[in-house]
């Protein structure tokens, strides 16, 4: 089985485009797997979610799916405001109804951050403002609970391409943002997300026919993103329209 597994695409309809069409060009995937935060951010949010319908990819519950679906409205971030608006309710309560975890094949399982909890960091520490890699045993640790018997855990979340073994075994990967190539989170403590180019990132995974990874691609896509950083300042919000074009924050 080929899997192709697309993450954090927040709104980015030119990004998620350029990573399809990459995908067709590389011969397809027999499943695209979604690691959720699909919509959220200042750009395409309800034409993000149409491409999303038609590609049909298995998919699991972002936090920012979570909030722009069911926070109200005074308590959502501007991105998740800025999605929560552009989308019809079904559509919410679609992005509401996601499932926190789905396996995909025996032995696979996918989520967004980790698998009980949608909004704190597996592979990642916050160090100086920054985040980093966690020492083994504290990611081992966050996994506590989790069926030994799933060997590939797919995640996103981060922003981050990473890919690591386990001393037990376990693969660990994600693909990095399709969108969002950059962020600032000022829950305490802040810290930015920094992927440091404005590519768009996927993963092509290869299974054998007992479902362990033959192989594990990370892709980076050129694209338009002086369009969506565009997009960004026109809809107020520049530090976004930073990101884009750079892969970083503002100072």
């Amino acid at each position: 089985m080929r899997i192709a597994v697309i993450a954090d695409i927040h709104g980015n309809l030119l990004a998620l485009e350029a990573v399809l069409a990459d995908l067709a060009r590389r011969g397809g995937a027999d499943r695209i797997v979604d690691l959720g935060d699909c919509v959220s951010g200042p750009l395409w949010p309800a034409e993000t979610f149409a491409r999303l319908e038609m590609i049909g990819a298995l998919t699991v519950r972002g936090n920012h799916d979570r909030r722009a679906a069911l926070d109200p409205p005074d308590a959502m971030g501007p991105s998740d405001r800025f999605a929560s608006e552009r989308l019809t309710e079904p559509q919410r309560d679609w992005l509401a109804g996601l499932p926190l975890c789905i396996e995909v094949a025996r032995s696979v399982l996918a989520f967004h951050a980790r698998p009980d909890h949608d909004e704190r960091y597996l592979t990642e520490i916050i160090v100086e403002g920054g985040l980093l890699r966690a020492p083994l045993a504290k990611i081992g640790k966050r996994l506590t609970g989790l069926d030994p018997s799933f060997r590939l855990l797919l995640s996103g979340h981060s922003h981050r391409p990473e890919l690591l073994r386990l001393p037990d075994g376990r693969i660990l990967f994600n693909p990095g943002s399709v969108g969002c190539p950059a962020y600032r989170d000022d829950t305490a403590p802040a810290h930015v997300s920094e992927s440091g180019s404005p590519l768009a990132r996927y993963g092509l995974v290869q299974l054998d026919p007992a479902n362990a990874p033959v192989s594990i691609e990370q892709h980076a896509v050129g694209y338009d993103h002086e369009a969506a950083a565009r997009r960004a300042a026109e809809n107020g919000r520049p530090e976004w329209a930073h990101a884009l074009r750079t892969g970083f924050m503002p100072a």
